[in-house]
């Protein structure tokens, strides 16, 4: 089963937008990992365990991982995430973007070295820097498009033959890059006009929605404007406002609590 179709089956099966991110942070772990030599991988695999059932989607962020020298961890992850929660995709955060044998590399480590059903990815080297990815159908690339940060603007909303840049790339992804059906679109919670303005340029391509919770976004505005027709279309991703939603000795249970009240918010706006 291809990404798209495993996300689409997940939003029915769960009745579920949330994706759950996993950015390791091992300062904000609770005590009881201090002295735990495994802790990036316990830490995460018990908040993936908790959260679930309430997850349409995983978003574990490379650099997190990358960091903290805990690659092995890592791939560790996702191989339980894909044993113990088996149809529940894995997006792996990277961002990647460059071109020739890189590109093709890249590739390679995301959806072979580390088992992900899809990828982030930076469009703005062109579609050559893309390709090896768009090449594996059955796996996803989610592709920036308008991303959640205060200098988004910079450069995504530079006019272009009187339209911003976002939107360009909203239409070329849509109409050119798509050819295997398993793109998607990165754009932020924190721009709700600019959301309705994406998705009415492509349809029912998803959308990764970063920007809920810790940055400030809000759940109805991005259900509102964001939507496909039959209420779906989302990934809503969350990472700090679940993760770390404890510090103490119910950590899980506490993240499962927060995944839980952002499907049941965001549910109440489809």
């Amino acid at each position: 089963m291809s990404f798209i179709q495993q996300l689409r089956a997940r939003w029915q099966s769960a009745d579920s937008l949330v994706c759950v991110g996993l950015d390791p942070e091992p300062a904000k772990f609770p005590a009881r990992f201090a002295d735990d030599a495994d802790a990036v991988f316990a830490f995460c695999r018990d908040i993936a365990d908790a959260t679930a059932e309430y997850a349409c989607a995983f978003k574990p962020q490379i650099a997190h991982f990358a960091a903290l020298g805990a690659e092995d961890a890592l791939m560790r992850l996702i191989a339980h995430l894909h044993v113990a929660h088996p149809g529940v995709p894995v997006i792996l955060d990277s961002k990647r973007g460059d071109i020739g044998s890189t590109a093709q590399h890249y590739a390679a480590e995301a959806f072979d070295r580390y088992g992900a059903d899809a990828v982030t990815a930076n469009p703005y080297l062109g579609r050559d820097s893309v390709q090896p990815f768009l090449d594996r159908a059955d796996r996803g690339v989610v592709v920036l498009c308008r991303t959640s940060n205060r200098g988004a603007g910079d450069l995504q909303d530079l006019s272009i033959d009187g339209r911003p840049l976002y939107q360009h790339v909203a239409e070329k992804v849509a109409r050119e890059w798509n050819g295997h059906g398993n793109c998607a679109l990165v754009v932020g919670a924190t721009w709700p006009q600019q959301l309705r303005e994406v998705r009415a340029i492509v349809g029912d391509v998803p959308f990764l929605v970063p920007g809920v919770g810790a940055q400030g976004g809000d759940a109805a505005a991005v259900v509102g404007n964001a939507k496909t027709a039959d209420g779906t279309g989302l990934m809503v991703s969350s990472s700090r406002a679940i993760l770390y939603a404890s510090s103490g000795a119910d950590y899980a249970e506490a993240a499962a609590r927060a995944a839980r009240a952002l499907r049941d918010e965001i549910n109440a706006h489809r």
